[in-house]
């Protein structure tokens, strides 16, 4: 029947090559879009590239210049006023729902000009491909001559998707909601340790721990679809990796700080952040909680969730509530000041490699005086750092 366009496909056989439609758009932006132009973590053929690009474009009229130069900004300006989305700043609620707005307000002259540096630059783009509505009309009527009327709703579907699950999803959901593995200066959360609808943007506080790597799963437990496809195509020579995982080894019974352990520690210092929380804060809340009371307990609890956030986002009032508890825990409050002053160490070392050295190694000898034995450990483990090739 006319009314069933070219396929003649029934409702439910329409919906299944919809999904498969919205699968390809997800895994379009994030091979290409995203981990390809945005951080170039990966390379891939041009074959490829050329047929992502066509598929963005008419699946959701996103521009490649704009859509990386916006994302850029987001990771430079991350939770600040200039950020163009941060749920921090403008609210959950407002991105969420109006997330395709910001984005479209973020595309300014400026933004442009400083964040979009390497993206395509050919006729195709500054002809066709910036027209965002002459691709979704394109996709309009490719969607009516496939499957009939119907198509108006399959249409209606994909223009949707990508405000939805990026703009309204990832960049507000991904910085409200969900758990934490690492602790960049941002307020990224992975929604679900099983990256497949949205092709492992779910992921998304190891993203932003990691923006370079294009393996955005970092748990063993975690599943991360956008690496298969990458390993899949790598496999058959149509992508390149780049950039995986920070350069960094450890040497079992290594007790000696030099420069490779100070650039070691300062290319892994999420991961040492991580496991500091592990194994110096959380046994330590463990014992004091052994001793505490009901109510204790409870404040104990929260003080471990409010360690394991970025200081820098949370409010003044729970600043003040933390440090009230720390007070009374004198061991625990030792492990918080001593966290912050290894973090004080790299932040030396992004200046002077040698002055974090010397650093380190006075935060070891405090760390080993302190009569703390998590604290005694975590110096040995920091000591066993060192770089690939060395040792």
């Amino acid at each position: 029947m006319w009314y069933q366009g070219l396929l003649g496909l029934s409702t439910l056989q329409t919906f299944v090559v919809l999904a498969i439609f919205l699968h390809i758009t997800i895994v379009s932006v994030t091979l290409y879009l995203h981990r390809y132009s945005a951080h170039r973590s990966l390379q891939l053929n041009i074959v490829i590239r050329h047929f992502f690009r066509l598929w963005v474009w008419l699946t959701t009229g996103m521009c490649t210049k704009e859509w990386t130069a916006v994302h850029r900004k987001h990771h430079a300006k991350c939770e600040t006023n200039e950020d163009p989305h941060s749920p921090v700043v403008l609210g959950l609620s407002s991105v969420f729902w109006r997330g395709a707005e910001f984005y479209s307000e973020a595309i300014t002259e400026q933004t442009l000009k400083q964040y979009s540096k390497g993206t395509p630059d050919d006729w195709l783009e500054h002809w066709l491909y910036c027209r965002s509505s002459v691709g979704a009309s394109l996709m309009l009527i490719i969607d009516l001559l496939l499957f009939g009327i119907i198509g108006l709703t399959v249409w209606a579907i994909q223009m949707a998707w990508i405000p939805l699950n990026a703009a309204g999803i990832i960049n507000g959901i991904g910085h409200a909601w969900g758990y934490r593995n690492f602790n960049p200066a941002d307020a990224s959360r992975n929604i679900v340790p099983w990256g497949i609808i949205i092709g492992g943007e779910e992921l998304h506080n190891n993203h932003h721990t990691y923006p370079n790597s294009p393996k955005l799963s970092v748990k063993w437990w975690e599943i991360d679809i956008g690496w298969f496809y990458i390993c899949l195509l790598r496999t058959v020579g149509l992508a390149r990796v780049e950039y995986q995982r920070p350069l960094a080894k450890k040497i079992p019974g290594k007790q000696s700080i030099d420069i490779d352990t100070s650039w070691a520690i300062l290319n892994n210092r999420f991961q040492i952040m991580a496991d500091y929380s592990k194994n110096v804060l959380s046994p330590l809340i463990k014992l004091e909680k052994n001793k505490a009371n009901r109510t204790t307990k409870v404040l104990l609890n929260r003080t471990l969730k409010l360690l394991r956030h970025n200081q820098e986002v949370i409010s003044e009032k729970t600043k003040t509530e933390l440090c009230s508890v720390l007070k009374q825990h004198p061991r625990l409050e030792k492990a918080y000041q001593m966290q912050h002053a290894l973090i004080r160490t790299w932040q030396q070392g992004a200046r002077n490699s040698h002055e974090m050295k010397q650093a380190l190694i006075e935060w070891c000898r405090e760390a080993e005086q302190s009569g703390i034995q998590t604290l005694d450990d975590f110096a040995r483990y920091l000591r066993s750092y060192s770089l690939p090739g060395t040792g």
